[in-house]
């Protein structure tokens, strides 16, 4: 599984990440998580709000920081 966090690295990217290595640890899953910070590449998945967030290419959320259940539930 990879897993994109689609932002400049702001304090929501931030977070955002460490919910998802959270949601993973819980899961018991093993993933590949990515920070993509190219504004380029973030704009070539339709994502105009950051922090982003993609799942195996797929483009689950954008504009707010999930939580780590909202992540487990994505992932899980």
């Amino acid at each position: 599984m990879v897993i994109k966090v689609l932002g400049s690295g702001c304090k929501n990217c931030k977070t955002l990440e460490e919910n998802v290595k959270e949601a993973l640890q819980q899961l018991n899953l093993q993933g590949e998580i990515e920070k993509v910070t190219d504004f380029k590449s973030i704009a070539e998945y339709g994502v105009m709000k950051t922090p982003g967030l993609v799942v195996n290419e797929k483009v689950v959320a954008s504009g707010k920081v999930l939580g780590v259940d909202e992540i487990k539930n994505l992932i899980g």
